[in-house]
């Protein structure tokens, strides 16, 4: 049998002479540039039962769980959330009853900056990208008539996490529930805020104390629930490659986990409700192996550096979102086709989780219509196509084995990077991560513009504007806010909520850990404005320094 490059120079060359290679860019989005074929040949190094194995086993390349999907279909978890808790909860039983499997809860962006509805930075904003939560009262409507105990709920949420956790937990303790038996997530990953989204409150170093704080109480109080999913998604939507968010995140989740340890955390305890929450862009089979390298780095470092003991401890779980910035406004009905090629890149890589956008995203909040025809393709994916019934079909695919190898080199060495120059933290403060996701998001724009990357109605193929039905947001929602925080601040025990205040704060000044505070703010009926305010007379406040 010929070689590879005897391949190449025997039969491709001659014939692209005579057929030449289209005028195209192959490179991915990460620009690694494929060959045109790939062999064991490309393997050379590679061994089976170290870098493969079996799924369920390490380095769990091929999967976290023995049977994948043929045990457990992922979790279809829609993110939604816009204007009044009523209005969201009236969403969240649609879904439900439309065959969601879980909630993800969408915050709006007063809510997510700490700020109450009422107050003057969130005039206008109140409700517009998801719904508005200043205290324990919009919580008690959201899940109205939802068991915590039966539906695991998803909460995108990060400075005012700890608050935000503690209200949904008192709400389920006023519904006489078992914390045993009460299963989600919170965002809390704070250090991607730095990187990329810039929601962030307090400085670096009491942020990260905030969040290890969840660490070590949640384990030994809401067992089930996972205190943080740290977050590739918002640093790949401002710009990163797939290699660089990968590195990234993976970066950020070994930075909490010495955290941890540096407080004497028992990494055994904490490490197997880790989880994580990646972009799946467009280029299907980098985001394959992009999940397949996570999983495979993870098991690793989580082993080999850290020293955990527990299998559990070594399985990267994850939830995966399609790519909001690679849907155009331009031909949204097109946006259909992308989304269900990422969710089937993201079931092919083995994520336990799936949102799917909706074609609308560029334009606004999805409708239920737009929500629905999101749902709809995962359940097409999970029924009709036949990829859940084999575990990790493509293993043994040479290019994918190949391309997993090569983004789990690419990331390591972005890994190292930042270890030597100190950390993420490090990072953050010398501009590492903008200067590096900037550059990536010039040259992918500049691929756009001169038209060496295609984008399909963008820059060709293009039509006239196509309408589509908008979801818009009522502006009563403000008022209704507003109403609802007069009537909390004037029924509350005022005694108990100050208490509960100067609580919050001694546990700032000491450094002990702030859950239990956060946890009575919530049952006094503080407001999320009042505690992040409390919390910035001892912690200050970040501004992010001028890069030159």
């Amino acid at each position: 049998m010929k070689t590879k490059n005897e391949w190449l120079q025997s039969v491709y060359e001659p014939a692209a002479q005579k057929f030449p290679e289209r005028k195209y860019n192959f490179k991915n989005l990460s620009d690694m540039d494929p060959e045109p074929i790939y062999t064991a040949d490309d393997l050379s190094g590679w061994d089976a039962e170290r870098d493969l194995g079996y799924p369920g086993e390490f380095p769990y390349t091929r999967g976290v769980q023995p049977s994948v999907y043929r045990g457990k279909l992922w979790t279809m978890r829609m993110f939604a959330g816009f204007g009044s808790a009523e209005q969201t909860n009236e969403r969240f039983h649609s879904l439900l009853k439309a065959g969601q499997t879980g909630l993800s809860t969408a915050f709006d962006l007063p809510t997510l900056m700490g700020y109450d509805s009422d107050h003057p930075f969130s005039k206008g904003e109140v409700g517009k990208c998801g719904v508005a939560v200043s205290s324990l009262a919009d919580m008690e409507i959201l899940f109205q008539g939802i068991d915590p105990e039966a539906v695991t709920t998803s909460m995108t949420i990060n400075s005012p996490a700890n608050a935000i956790w503690a209200m949904y937990i008192a709400n389920a303790q006023k519904q006489g529930k078992d914390l045993s038996k009460v299963g989600g997530t919170i965002q809390n990953d704070i250090l991607k805020e730095f990187i990329a989204q810039k929601e962030f409150i307090y400085p670096p170093a009491p942020s990260v104390k905030l969040v290890i704080d969840t660490f070590e109480w949640g384990p030994k109080v809401v067992p089930r629930w996972n205190f943080i999913s740290v977050s590739g998604y918002h640093i790949r939507e401002a710009g990163a490659t797939g290699v660089q968010e990968l590195a990234f995140t993976l970066a950020d989740g070994f930075h909490y986990v010495e955290k941890a340890l540096e407080r004497g955390l028992n990494i055994d305890e904490f490490a197997p409700r880790i989880s994580f929450f990646w972009d799946i862009h467009n280029d299907f089979f980098e985001e394959i192996a992009k999940l397949r390298a996570a999983r495979r780095i993870w098991a690793r470092q989580m082993r080999d550096r850290y020293g955990a003991k527990n299998p559990k401890s070594w399985m990267l779980r994850t939830h995966s979102q399609t790519a909001g910035v690679s849907l155009p406004a331009q031909q949204p009905l097109n946006n259909i086709a992308r989304v269900a090629i990422q969710a089937l890149a993201a079931v092919l890589g083995g994520t336990q989780s799936l949102h799917t956008d909706a074609f609308d995203e560029a334009l606004a909040l999805p409708t239920e219509e737009s929500a629905a025809i999101a749902l709809r393709t995962q359940q097409i994916i999970a029924y009709e196509t036949g990829v859940a019934g084999v575990v990790d079909p493509l293993a043994g695919s040479y290019y994918v084995e190949k391309l997993t190898n090569d983004i789990e080199a690419a990331a390591m060495g972005y890994i190292e990077q930042i270890r030597m120059m100190g950390g993420v933290e490090a990072g953050i403060d010398n501009g590492f991560f903008q200067l590096e996701m900037a550059e990536a998001a010039y040259r992918y724009q500049r691929e756009v513009e001169t038209k060496d990357r295609l984008i399909v109605g963008v820059n060709e193929f293009v039509q006239d504007a196509v309408e589509v039905p908008l979801q818009i947001i009522d502006p009563q929602v403000e008022e209704l806010q507003a109403r609802r925080l007069a009537q909390v601040r004037r029924e509350r025990d005022p005694q108990r909520a100050t208490a509960a205040i100067e609580a919050l704060r001694d546990t700032a000044v000491t450094g002990a850990n702030s859950m239990p505070a956060f946890l009575e703010c919530a049952h006094a009926y503080v407001t999320l404005g009042e505690q992040m305010d409390v919390l910035k007379t001892v912690y200050g406040e970040y501004t992010e320094p001028v890069l030159v």
